[in-house]
């Protein structure tokens, strides 16, 4: 075999093998966690989620083939003001047909309703885990985009307005996606993963049960995938049922969905959910490495 013909050869299995999967990068995405952790809480209406807002942009439109604001008004039931929230979406090959959404909520909690301290409930969540880690895998996402094109179109998709409700009053919260619910841009996804909690250091990620029911198929390939990649964290016991993001995306948008989800945070009764105590020392940078390995092999695992 002559050297022309060598790398031929090579170039022609690489082809055929599909893409490279890129490495993801669990201190440059914990970076970005921090980062917004120290903007403060990123409660509607405050300045720190004008200046999360912010962060997403600055940090996603040099990278995104372009990127689209979903800005609209939002009438709060509880105090009657009238709130601005953005959904960002950041978008690659964003004519391609075949295209999947990867989301995560931005906002964080107004009120620590679940914190032990009575005294603390009024306060607003700082967000590490319920917010910043999404979008830490996100942000790290979007740079191993930008350098390889994805072989199917991809939208990052930042979703506002998740956390405004009220315990027990679901109709209050999810906000960002029932708008985004009913204005999906062209071309609309094949399918939605959405990531939420995932930076807990202990981290667990069983099936969902709403993601069961209404993405069975989907479901099945994550998992199936996680267990190839040796990613111990999944689990195939369904352990829970949580109403999130994907649920209003699958019922208004018609948009199959699945969430991943580690709802469990922290240890045994302590629960650092809804509470101060959400904050960068009880993620950890493997744990966002996790979930972001799934999801670029998902991603350039595509034909």
């Amino acid at each position: 075999m002559t050297a022309r013909q060598t790398v031929l050869f090579f170039l022609c299995t690489a082809l055929a093998l599909g893409q490279e999967t890129p490495e993801f990068d669990e201190k440059r995405a914990f970076g970005y966690l921090e980062a917004q952790c120290d903007l403060g809480p990123r409660v509607p209406g405050t300045t720190g989620h004008r200046k999360g807002l912010r962060h997403i942009l600055e940090t996603v439109s040099p990278l995104a083939d372009t990127v689209l604001q979903q800005s609209f008004s939002h009438s709060d039931a509880y105090t009657g003001r009238l709130y601005k929230l953005t959904n960002v979406l950041a978008r690659f090959r964003p004519t391609e047909k075949r295209r999947i959404w990867i989301a995560a909520h931005w906002d964080t909690r107004p009120w620590a309703d679940q914190d032990r301290n009575p005294k603390n409930r009024s306060k607003p969540v700082l967000g590490a885990n319920d917010g910043a880690s999404g979008v830490a895998v996100l942000m790290e996402l979007a740079h191993q985009l930008g350098k390889q094109p994805p072989p199917i179109g991809v939208d990052l998709v930042f979703i506002d307005g998740e956390d405004m409700g009220k315990s027990g009053q679901l109709a209050r919260f999810f906000n960002g996606s029932r708008y985004l619910a009913r204005n999906i841009p062209s071309p609309p996804p094949e399918y939605c993963i959405l990531i939420d909690m995932v930076g807990d250091s202990d981290l667990q990620l069983p099936v969902e049960g709403n993601s069961l029911e209404q993405a069975p198929d989907l479901v099945d390939r994550l998992w199936g995938e996680a267990e190839q990649l040796g990613l111990a964290a999944f689990s195939r016991e369904t352990a829970y049922w949580v109403d999130d993001d994907h649920v209003v995306l699958y019922e208004v948008g018609g948009i199959p969905s699945v969430d991943i989800i580690d709802f469990d945070y922290g240890p045994g009764r302590k629960n650092y959910w809804h509470t101060v105590e959400d904050t960068p020392d009880k993620c950890s940078p493997e744990s966002l490495d996790v979930v972001g390995t799934l999801l670029l092999h998902h991603i350039y695992g595509r034909k």
